[in-house]
């Protein structure tokens, strides 16, 4: 028996991070799983904390040695789960969350059989837009991108098992924290 795999994806700029941060501060019991990426570090982000920042070669090793559980391309640089670390934790019987982009979450469904995907959506458009024009961190061209994959993205909202939305991120937490305790009661 092992524990659950839940993976929470939805489009850039929706509050991922911020939501699941929060679902942690409210239930240590919860285990987030860092991915990797060959993008650059932001401002005030740690290797190990928000990501393992590798380069495109490590990257194309970890691919080549079966080591991610699943990766995908996104706005020009890669992201991938390290298979390792869920696998232990899956096993230690801690509930494992994956924060990670849409593509990635297709894998899951495909390679992960029983895995709960959770897509978390804005509550409008222009909550959307605003969140991601209002990060100051990217350039408007990597804006645009980020724009046009949130429209394609907010497509695949019915491909989840269950959809949120990120109106209030402490209710969203806890909505979130309900769901990873049923399927654990139920893995």
């Amino acid at each position: 028996m092992t524990a659950p795999l839940v993976v929470v994806s939805g489009p850039s700029g929706v509050g991922k991070s911020t939501v699941v941060a929060e679902a942690l501060a409210q239930d240590p019991g919860i285990w987030l799983s860092v991915s990797a990426t060959t993008r650059a570090p932001r401002p005030g982000e740690q290797d190990g904390r928000e990501y393992f920042f590798v380069s495109p070669e490590r990257f194309d090793e970890l691919v080549a040695t079966d080591g991610l559980l699943e990766w995908a391309e996104y706005a020009g640089n890669r992201y991938g789960t390290p298979r390792a670390a869920v696998e232990e934790r899956r096993e230690a019987e801690v509930p494992v969350l994956l924060e990670i982009e849409v593509q990635g979450a297709r894998q899951i469904r495909e390679a992960v059989p029983g895995a709960l995907l959770v897509f978390l959506a804005p509550p409008s458009w222009e909550v959307l837009e605003d969140r991601l024009t209002g990060r100051g961190t990217e350039s408007p061209e990597s804006v645009e991108r980020r724009l046009q994959a949130a429209r394609e993205e907010l497509a695949a909202a019915g491909e989840f098992d269950t959809v949120l939305v990120n109106a209030d991120v402490r209710e969203c937490a806890q909505a979130l924290i309900a769901l990873v305790a049923d399927a654990h009661r139920n893995s």
